[in-house]
This record gives C-alpha cells, sequence and structure tokens, in this order.
C-alpha cells in the first residue's frame, strides 16, 4: 500500500526530512526506554518492599509458634509498618503499635509458600492516604491457628517514581535535541557529495559534455551514483557528436543537388535565349527526385531516431517482396530474379517491412553490373530475406561501416549513382525495431544482404 505524502512535506529538502525522520525516532527511542525504566523501578522497588514485609512476617509468625508473642509487637526497621496478627475467629490477637485497638483490618487468604503474595491495599486508618503492600502469613496450629498480615507503605516508591520522572522529563528533550543536531550534521556532511555532484552537473553545458564527475572514492550508492552520471553524460556526448554529424552530412549531401539546381536554374535566367529546357528538363528533374529521395531518407531516418511505435501485425513478408520487385523491375532492365522466394509471414509494420525491401533492392541496382537474384524462405524459427547482386561486393573490412550514415565506399562514391549513404543505414535501423538482425555476406561476385525477422505461423 502506498502511502501520501502532504505535497508540502514532500517540498521539503531531503536534509530536513532525514532529520526529523531521526528525530521523531529518537524521541520515540528515548520516550519508550524512560516508560520501561519508571515500570522496571517500580516492579524492582515493590518486589523489594513485598520481600521486606514477608520477612517481617515471618519473624512474627515464628514467635506466635512458640507462643512468645506479644499484644504488641515492637516495630522492626520501619516504624510506619502495619502489623495484625488474625485469629481464626476474626480477632485480633497482636497488632503494632500504630494499629492497636483496631479491628482485622485485613481479610485475604495468607501465602502458604516463600513466595510473597502481595496485594495493594488503600485506606488504612494511618497517617497519610497513600497505599500498602501487603502480605499474609500462616501461624499456630489447631485452635491457635492465625494469620500474621504485615503491610508496609508504599509512599518511598511513589516519590522515588517522581524523582526518576521529573529527571527523565527535563533530560529527556535536551538529549533528544543533542541527538537530533547531530543527526543534521551528519546527513549534511553524508549529502555534501551529492551537492558536489549536483553543482559539477550544473557546470555542464551542451557544448561541454566532454567533462566527467567526481567520483567519489567509496563503493557505495553514491558512487555508483557518479559512474552512472558519467556514463549518461558520455552516451550524451557521443549522441551529441553523432547529431552534429548527421547534420553537418545531411547538409553536405544537400548542398550538392541543391547547388546543381542552383547553377542550372541561375544560367538558364541569366541566358534565356540559349537555355534549352527540353535538354535541361530531365537533368533538372532527376536532381530534383534525387533531392527528394534524401529528403525522405532524412526524414526517416528521423522519425527512427524518435522510436516510434511500430503497427504491429500480422504481414505476409513474400507479398511485399513481391510488390517490391514488380516497382524495381519498372525502373531497371536488370535481371530481377525472384524465384527463390517462399512463403513467410512475420509480425511486424507493413509501411517499414516494405520500406527495408525497397532500399534493398536500391542498394543492389546501384551495385549489380547485370543480375540481382531475391530469396526467401524459413529457417529456424526466422524468416530470412537475401538480396544478392553480381556487382564489386563489399570487403570484409567494410562490412560493418555500410550500415552507418552518410557511409560511401570507395567504389560506390560516385554521385551519379543517386546513392547517399542512408538506405543501409535505415534498413538497419527498421530491422533492430522489428528485434531482428541484418548481416553482409559474399555472392561471389557481388554481395549478399541477407536479414533475418522472427518468423510466426501462418
Amino acid at each position: 500500500m502506498r502511502v501520501r505524502v502532504p505535497a508540502c512535506w514532500a517540498r521539503r529538502s531531503l536534509r530536513l526530512r532525514l532529520t526529523a525522520a531521526a528525530a521523531l525516532m529518537i524521541a520515540a527511542a528515548l520516550v519508550g526506554a524512560a516508560c520501561l525504566l519508571a515500570v522496571w523501578l517500580r516492579m524492582s522497588l515493590l518486589s523489594g518492599l513485598d520481600q521486606a514485609a514477608l520477612q517481617q512476617a515471618q519473624v512474627i509468625a515464628a514467635n506466635a509458634d512458640s507462643g512468645s508473642l506479644p499484644r504488641i509487637v515492637p516495630a522492626t526497621g520501619n516504624g510506619d509498618t502495619a502489623v495484625q496478627v488474625v485469629g481464626r475467629g476474626g480477632g485480633v490477637r497482636a497488632s503494632s503499635a500504630n494499629l492497636a485497638g483496631r479491628p482485622a483490618l485485613f481479610s485475604f487468604a495468607p501465602t502458604s509458600s516463600g513466595t510473597p503474595v502481595a496485594h495493594s491495599v488503600r485506606g488504612l486508618p494511618l497517617k497519610g492516604d497513600g497505599g500498602w503492600r501487603a502480605v499474609g502469613l500462616a501461624a499456630g496450629g489447631g485452635s491457635d491457628r492465625a494469620t500474621v498480615y504485615v503491610a508496609v507503605p508504599t509512599a518511598g516508591v511513589a516519590h522515588n517514581l517522581a524523582l526518576l520522572t521529573v529527571g527523565l522529563a527535563i533530560s529527556v528533550p535536551p538529549a533528544v535535541a543533542l541527538l537530533t543536531g547531530v543527526v543534521w550534521m551528519l546527513t549534511g556532511r553524508a549529502l555534501r557529495p551529492v551537492e558536489d555532484l549536483r553543482a559539477q552537473t550544473a557546470e555542464i553545458t551542451a557544448g561541454d559534455l566532454g567533462r566527467r564527475l567526481d567520483v567519489p572514492p567509496a563503493d557505495d550508492a553514491l558512487g555508483r551514483l557518479a559512474r552512472t552520471l558519467n556514463d549518461l553524460l558520455a552516451r550524451l556526448d557521443d549522441s551529441a557528436r553523432q547529431q552534429r554529424g548527421f547534420v553537418a552530412d545531411a547538409a553536405h549531401e544537400l548542398r550538392s543537388p541543391l547547388s546543381s539546381l542552383h547553377t542550372q536554374l541561375e544560367v538558364a535566367v541569366r541566358h534565356p535565349a540559349s537555355a534549352d529546357w527540353n535538354a535541361r528538363g530531365p537533368a533538372l528533374v532527376e536532381e530534383s527526385e534525387r533531392l527528394s529521395r534524401l529528403v525522405d531518407n532524412l526524414l526517416r531516418l528521423a522519425r527512427l531516431d524518435a522510436r516510434p511505435r511500430l503497427r504491429r501485425r500480422p504481414v505476409d513478408l513474400d507479398e511485399v517482396v513481391f510488390r517490391e520487385v514488380r516497382h524495381a523491375r519498372l525502373r531497371t532492365p536488370l535481371v530481377v530474379d525472384q524465384r527463390a522466394v517462399g512463403a513467410a509471414r512475420v509480425c511486424g509494420d507493413g509501411d517499414a517491412l516494405a520500406g527495408v525491401v525497397r532500399n534493398l533492392l536500391d542498394n543492389a541496382l546501384r551495385h549489380a553490373a547485370g543480375r540481382i537474384d531475391v530469396s526467401l524462405r524459413v529457417r529456424d524459427g526466422q524468416a530470412c530475406l537475401a538480396v544478392a547482386d553480381d556487382g564489386p561486393g563489399i570487403p570484409a573490412a567494410d562490412r560493418s561501416r555500410v550500415f552507418d550514415r552518410f557511409t560511401r565506399l570507395d567504389s560506390a562514391r560516385a554521385r551519379d549513382t543517386g546513392g547517399s549513404g542512408l538506405g543501409l543505414a535505415i534498413v538497419h535501423d527498421l530491422v533492430a525495431a522489428h528485434h531482428g538482425r541484418i548481416r553482409i555476406e559474399d555472392n561471389d561476385p557481388g554481395a549478399r544482404v541477407v536479414v533475418c525477422i522472427p518468423a510466426t505461423d501462418a
């Protein structure tokens, strides 16, 4: 069950809240200890009184058994002790001087063992109105059987308890205040590294992500927090570097088609008489299409970086492949063989999967010499799509680098191929979003790009 914390309390500093909680626990502990001490002292004092009363009763009972019990029992120890020896008929056979002439004042059963069974008694006709602790002990036998009652006052116990209560009431609050101050200082010292981390973090700006926080030497929660923050700063630094590189590469890629369009249009405007629009039109359309594809790829990558939720549903991947192959054949005279495409169903976003197949085919079209082979089959629960071309291939050392954005290998740097170095990067991110993997193999000649995505039952 979650406890709701008042908003005004939640806004207080952590140091104040920790100190207040510690103060409450200290106060509760000291008050509880004081109460236990008072209870223990009262029980100890009462036990001493009970034992003293029983010992005096045993002495009087021994005198009664020997027949030497006087009418007035002499006081022993405390002069306020009250004694009565009551016979079987209820008559008082002997008493202490302070109860002389009084009728029987005690009627409880006597103790039959050495352990005193004391009774709290009030209202004895003696000076003071405090309580008494009385014990009874059987004495004599037969017709001389009697009960010896001895009562001792508890005024001393009450006085001692009162002194203890006053002492505790005076000492406990200062002790709580002192310990609270110590907790306040210790909490401030314990939280000082956190404040240092906060101050260092506040000094780091977007242009200074290379800085790192000082890690405390102790391998505790603060050390782990500092290392975690440093890892976060490292990831932010890498992300910022990648973002700056991405922006620079995107600007560089956009600059080329825009410059070409601007140059051709400027020449046509300055020399309208010599402008042959029938000759320049196809080149302008080609540059605009290249620019449009580049912008579309950039937008697609931006959406992937934002990690949108894919609309996952069962998709017949073979139908997606057939449709994209038909569209590719309309754009190229190369042979695109799809005879090795078999049935395969996956759970994913149909539009995203179509983009994967389209980019793989576009990449193959740019590098193939005369033929592209497309295959699809299900193996070990994976739907594996392979697009192979007979082009120059990709060296093994560069096969992981081609999935980086704006990457062009030496053999493919010519801009007239229309590539921007984003196609395989988009494929990589889309496949990863579908919990799949991608790899590049030799095709001898050429390269084969293989994409494997978890398959579902048909």
